[in-house]
């Protein structure tokens, strides 16, 4: 690869990286074609992007992106893929789903909300946390229960007075 083009993939993955709130690294060599076209179309429709990179080219990347990404250096070995995605936590919840049948991709490292996860035992981890919707919606129906219990409050309330009146109106006539 000519040192022109290595500079071009170092300035996209860096454009990349500093794009993406979210990344993850995970090894996903030893997959057949079949097997990574697969992985690929599940990645396309849940919006993650897999790129497969060097670890030197990616490594400068990381050191040029606006990122604290120093503790992924360490896990830049063997092969590497990353997994770019708006949404934390859903290209954990591929990895995980993924390598119960192929054992490919193995999780590295993440990027995180602006924190760094290092190792497989972070995964599960990575799966639990609640994207920014989803933190909003929880929110959002908190705030709408107790109107929603004085709603239906007042709704019951209000025949259980038309009831009573009703059985009163009876009792007189």
């Amino acid at each position: 690869m000519k040192r022109s083009d290595k500079l071009e993939v170092i300035e996209k993955l860096t454009s990349e990286i500093n794009s993406y709130n979210h990344f993850y690294i995970a090894d996903i060599s030893g997959l057949n074609a079949e097997v990574t076209s697969n992985l690929r179309r599940l990645c396309n429709k849940r919006e993650v992007k897999l790129v497969v990179v060097k670890n030197k080219l990616l490594r400068k990347a990381l050191e040029n992106s606006n990122k604290n990404t120093e503790e992924l250096y360490d896990v830049l070995k063997d092969n590497t893929s990353v997994l770019f995605s708006n949404t934390g936590n859903v290209p954990a919840k591929l990895i995980k789903e993924f390598s119960k049948k192929n054992k490919k991709p193995v999780f590295k490292a993440a990027f995180v909300e602006e924190c760094t996860y290092v190792g497989e035992n972070q995964l599960d981890a990575l799966i639990d946390i609640k994207s920014k919707e989803e933190l909003i919606g929880g929110i959002i129906s908190m705030l709408q229960a107790p109107v929603k219990n004085v709603v239906s409050a007042l709704q019951s309330g209000g025949q259980t007075i038309s009831g009573l009146l009703k059985t009163l109106e009876q009792r007189t006539a």
